[in-house]
C-alpha cells in the first residue's frame, strides 16, 4: 500500500471527482447503461512504465462502488512491460465508468513522473552520485508528485520552505554576498543544515568559512564541477544543479558530486499510456 502520512487520500479523491463528474455526474453512462449492468475490466500500460500511483486509482472506483472487486497485480516502484495488467476489476458499471478518468489521469501522471525519473536513476548507475527531485511541483500535487519520484528512485529534497535552509542567488543578492547570507542564516538559530547556492568557484571557500553545510553548485560544467570537487575536498556534500538532462547527467555524475537535482522529472514528465479496457466475460 501506498506509504504518504501526510496525504489525505479521501480527500483527494472527493475533490478530483467532484472536478470532473459535476452536479449531474455522468449523464452518458446514466442514458446508456443499466444501472444494475456490470463491468470487469483490464488496467494495463500500453508502453513501458514504471507504476506510480495505483492505489490512488484504485480508492477512485471504491469512491464511486464500495463493493468493487479488486485484483491488484503489481506494486508502485515496479518496471512493467508493454502489455502488463496492472490490476482486474470488477463492478457497477455507471458507478466504474465514473470513476474511469480521475483513476487514470492520476495514475498516467504519477507513472510517467517514477517513469522518467527511472532513466535518470539508471543514467548515473554506478557513479555514487544520488538524484534528488525539486520543488517545481504542479501546486497542490507536491506529496503526489514527489512520491512518484521516489517510486522511480530519487530521492527527495526539499517539500516545503519550512523544512530545508537553502540560500539562493537572490538570497545572496538581497544579503550582500556568499558569506554574509551564510553568517546571516548561523546566526538565525535553526537547527537545520545551511545549503548555500554557488554559481562560482570564488564563492566556495568564503560560503566554506562562513559555516555553510551542503554547497548547491549552479549551473557549473563538468570541468568547473571537477575543480570544485577537488577544491571541496569532502569537507560537505555536493549538489549539482541547472542544465541537468539525460543527455548530460552522466557527465555531471562522473565528476565526483554526492547529488543532482533535476527540476524536470516532476515538471516536464509526460504522461504515460494506461487504458482501461473492457472484457467480455463468458
Amino acid at each position: 500500500m501506498m506509504e504518504l502520512p501526510q496525504f489525505d487520500l479521501g480527500e483527494f479523491v472527493r475533490r478530483v471527482l467532484a472536478e470532473d463528474l459535476g452536479s449531474g455526474g455522468d449523464v452518458t453512462s446514466k442514458a446508456t447503461i443499466d444501472a444494475n449492468a456490470r463491468f470487469t475490466a483490464d488496467m494495463n500500460c500500453r508502453e513501458p512504465i514504471v507504476v506510480a500511483g495505483l492505489d490512488i486509482a484504485i480508492a477512485f472506483f471504491r469512491a464511486c462502488d464500495g463493493e468493487v472487486r479488486v485484483e491488484r497485480l503489481v506494486r508502485d516502484g515496479d518496471q512493467l512491460a508493454k502489455g502488463t495488467v496492472l490490476a482486474r476489476l470488477e463492478g457497477n458499471a455507471r458507478a466504474m465508468l465514473a470513476a474511469e478518468r480521475s483513476a487514470l489521469n492520476t495514475l498516467q501522471h504519477l507513472s510517467g513522473i517514477a517513469t522518467v525519473t527511472r532513466r535518470y536513476v539508471d543514467a548515473i548507475e554506478g557513479t555514487g552520485a544520488t538524484l534528488l527531485d525539486t520543488r517545481k511541483t504542479i501546486p497542490g500535487l507536491r506529496l503526489l508528485e514527489k512520491y512518484a519520484a521516489r517510486m522511480g528512485g530519487a530521492e527527495n529534497h526539499r517539500m516545503r520552505l519550512d523544512d530545508g535552509l537553502l540560500i539562493k542567488d537572490n538570497h545572496v543578492g538581497v544579503a550582500g554576498g556568499v558569506a554574509q547570507a551564510v553568517a546571516a542564516a548561523k546566526t538565525y538559530g535553526s537547527e537545520l543544515q545551511i545549503q548555500v547556492e554557488v554559481d562560482r568557484i570564488d564563492q566556495i571557500e568564503p560560503a566554506l568559512t562562513a559555516g555553510a553545510d551542503r554547497l548547491l553548485l549552479d549551473n557549473m560544467k563538468p570541468d568547473m564541477l571537477r575543480e570544485a570537487v577537488v577544491l571541496v575536498a569532502g569537507r560537505v556534500p555536493l549538489e549539482a544543479s541547472g542544465g541537468v538532462n539525460l543527455d548530460t547527467i552522466r557527465a555531471i555524475a562522473e565528476t565526483g558530486v554526492n547529488y543532482i537535482s533535476v527540476g524536470r522529472i516532476t515538471q516536464s514528465a509526460p504522461a504515460v499510456d494506461i487504458g482501461l479496457d473492457y472484457v467480455l466475460k463468458d
